[in-house]
């Protein structure tokens, strides 16, 4: 080739590339996602707010920042618990939130999170993947103009901080007593007065004596907030939250106008998150349950067989009341139970037993 007509066909190749970067700019930026997410956790908050925090990143990391979101913690702005009606009316796009505390929209809501000797994180996962409870979690969702997906896992919670010692059902009556969910309706069951406060405003009700016990999530968390400096006593297992499940819930019409490939994405982000975040607790809790005693003073406590049966005997009481709620609420119900006897029994010969038998064997 001469080099003039070389030096001609590379001008032309050069001015085509131009156009096409000139054209692929706009092009790019109008696929610009720009979303607001809002959460009930506070910033920085180990676990759930770094969680929430991770997963907003993780989305703007796996679309080299073709998706902007825009993360705001609680109270940034709006409180902790006007999350849903920020996202359900289309003012933000997303939150990050347990979904339990909607229940007083519907009580189905409440499955969606934990609810009394329900499921663990293994169970839960597999009844919402191959069990049907994304499906009625989609029905219900939709009701509210909503899209929930799993999007994190805090494990079985504890029983909560105690100011004084419970070794009886009688002791818990009067206990003014922090839990959300159908755990602190079980809780009223007993004679209790159920509280519900948001993660922020614990501590300074726990101090004051404006609440004489409350729940949070476990160990690591729980040392965060300093329960130990208004009470030492320390219970578990936790009825109420057996594997807690954290959802990113989005606006209807959002996630509809996404593409397939972008509810991918956005499906791939939440489902690492929902796996990373019960890893990180897993490694997390069983460090800090040996500070909170070791170096706080913390008595740590079982709940006796008495107390626990007063629990599951007020739980059937509270179920009965969801199922009449509405149709939705029974299907839900129903669902969820199928899911504790067949996921749950697979369980009790597979991952539990394994564990007695280790554990036995190494004398823990």
């Amino acid at each position: 080739m001469r080099r003039r007509e070389f030096l001609k066909k590379g001008a032309v190749a050069g001015g085509a590339a131009a156009a096409a970067s000139t054209l692929a700019a706009p092009a790019i930026a109008q696929n610009r996602i720009e979303i607001a997410m809002v959460a009930t956790w506070g910033r920085d908050f180990p676990g759930l707010g770094t969680g929430a925090q991770r997963f907003a990143k993780r989305l703007s990391d796996m679309t080299d920042g073709r998706m902007q979101v825009e993360y705001f913690a609680a109270n940034e702005r709006v409180k902790a618990f006007d999350s849903f009606d920020e996202v359900a009316s289309g003012n933000a796009q997303m939150y990050h939130a347990a979904d339990y505390y909607w229940k007083g929209k519907h009580p189905g809501w409440a499955y969606f999170t934990a609810v009394p000797f329900g499921l663990t994180y293994t169970e839960i996962n597999a009844w919402i993947r191959f069990g049907g409870g994304q499906e009625l979690w989609d029905e219900l969702a939709a009701e509210f103009g909503l899209k929930c997906l799993m999007c994190g896992n805090t494990g079985v919670q504890m029983g909560g901080w105690f100011r004084k010692e419970v070794n009886t059902a009688s002791d818990l009556k009067g206990l003014k007593f922090r839990m959300p969910g159908l755990g602190g309706d079980v809780l009223a069951k007993v004679g209790a007065s159920p509280v519900s406060l948001s993660g922020g405003q614990i501590y300074e009700n726990l101090i004051s004596g404006a609440i004489d016990a409350t729940e949070w999530v476990g160990p690591w968390n729980d040392s965060f907030y300093k329960f130990y400096e208004a009470a030492k006593y320390y219970y578990y297992p936790g009825m109420h939250e057996p594997g807690s499940m954290l959802a990113v819930g989005m606006n209807k019409k959002f996630w509809e106008g996404l593409s397939k490939s972008d509810q991918l994405i956005i499906e791939a982000a939440a489902s690492m998150e929902n796996d990373v975040m019960m890893a990180e607790y897993n490694a997390k809790n069983g460090e800090w349950l040996a500070k909170l005693i070791n170096e706080q003073g913390v008595q740590l406590r079982r709940f006796s067989d008495e107390i626990y049966d007063s629990f599951g005997e007020a739980a059937d009481e509270v179920f009965a009341e969801v199922v009449e709620h509405s149709d939705l609420a029974k299907r839900i119900h129903e669902s969820f139970l199928k899911a504790r006897t067949e996921v749950g029994g697979w369980a009790k010969i597979s991952d539990q037993a394994y564990v007695e038998q280790r554990n036995r064997y190494l004398g823990v």
